[in-house]
């Protein structure tokens, strides 16, 4: 009696320990199901909020909701190129489920260079083929895709808005940055050429620090630059408060690809909508994890463009804003 009850006692006992590891298994089934998003930044996450969450809505419209049914590790460069290969070789050792590094060409190769079996979804400025990222924008071919958009295209045309606000400007400053090169080289050589067509002189600045940036707006005075044409690069992107200060207490016109230096002070800007873009980055980093691979997910172009103009700062600088330019424009701030 007492060997049958003991067997009873035995039997429950392992019965409970085979349905605890059962449920242990699943825990960690479930825990290791959870897909991992490897965001690379280039700048900070309160400089990105807005973009941020333009991000996630995309995730949101192919269903994922970080925290929920997909986690994501953020490294962010704060602005410092140099640091973006090690960060992105850091998700790369954390074993990320897909890589997004939208919002600069040094993400994205860094990202490019630090795997070749990661999925990586990009969104940047400069052509993808040229940069080695995709074999061609139909059919990525690679382990690459994603968006770009118009704001090196559009720099010329940027430039012809400057010189339509400020036509007695016959010498405009570029500002560029020296550790985006590929950015930079291929930035000045389109702006040269249509300076060449609007009949002004361009003359080339290079800042990849806050402190070269009260040297190149000495630089501007000294060179008799009549307005400035700061070029599209992360960096610049994360300190549009403090250039938008700088153009304003030297009064000079300037002008810049995104909304956000308009409204900081910047007399016009003209680009592409980066809440538009990063949306179609989670969108596409939700279509990875689901299973579709970036070979065959064909390279987004962004088509539109909005033209931002400050009235206030327009007339601070006294400027007149042609009425045709003003009725051209998605937005007047006054």
């Amino acid at each position: 009696m007492l060997d049958s009850k003991r067997r009873e006692f035995i039997a429950l006992i392992g019965g409970g320990g085979l349905l605890l590891a059962v449920k242990v298994k699943r825990a960690r089934g479930q825990q290791a199901a959870t897909p991992m998003i490897g965001l690379l930044g280039s700048a900070s996450p309160d400089r990105w909020a807005g973009r941020l969450r333009a991000f996630r809505q995309g995730l949101g419209e192919t269903g994922y909701v970080e925290g929920q049914n997909v986690a994501i590790e953020y490294r962010w460069a704060e602005g410092k190129n140099d640091r973006l290969p090690a960060l992105a070789a850091d998700l790369v050792r954390r074993q990320v489920t897909v890589i997004a590094a939208p919002g600069s060409t040094p993400a994205a190769l860094a990202a490019k260079a630090a795997t070749a079996t990661i999925p990586i979804v990009v969104e940047i400025a400069s052509d993808p083929i040229e940069l080695g990222l995709v074999a061609g924008l139909a059919r990525p071919g690679g382990n690459v895709t994603g968006v770009t958009s118009l704001n090196a295209e559009v720099g010329p045309k940027r430039l012809e808005l400057l010189h339509e606000l400020v036509p007695t400007a016959t010498i405009v400053a570029l500002l560029v940055n020296p550790t985006n090169p590929t950015l930079a080289e291929s930035t000045t050589k389109s702006l040269q050429a249509a300076a060449r067509t609007l009949g002004v002189q361009l003359h080339v600045l290079h800042s990849s620090t806050e402190r070269d940036f009260e040297d190149a707006f000495e630089t501007l005075a000294q060179r008799g630059a009549g307005a400035l044409l700061v070029g599209a690069d992360p960096f610049f992107t994360s300190r549009l408060e403090q250039l938008a200060t700088l153009a304003h207490r030297h009064a000079l016109p300037t002008a810049y690809q995104f909304r956000e230096f308009a409204a900081a002070g910047g007399l016009v800007s003209y680009g592409t909508n980066l809440t538009d873009t990063f949306r179609l980055v989670g969108i596409y980093t939700g279509r990875v994890l689901k299973g579709e691979k970036p070979a065959d997910l064909p390279v987004q172009q962004a088509t539109k463009v909005e033209l931002i103009i400050n009235l206030k700062t327009a007339r601070a600088l006294g400027l007149t804003v042609p009425l045709t330019l003003l009725g051209r424009a998605d937005e007047v701030i006054e």
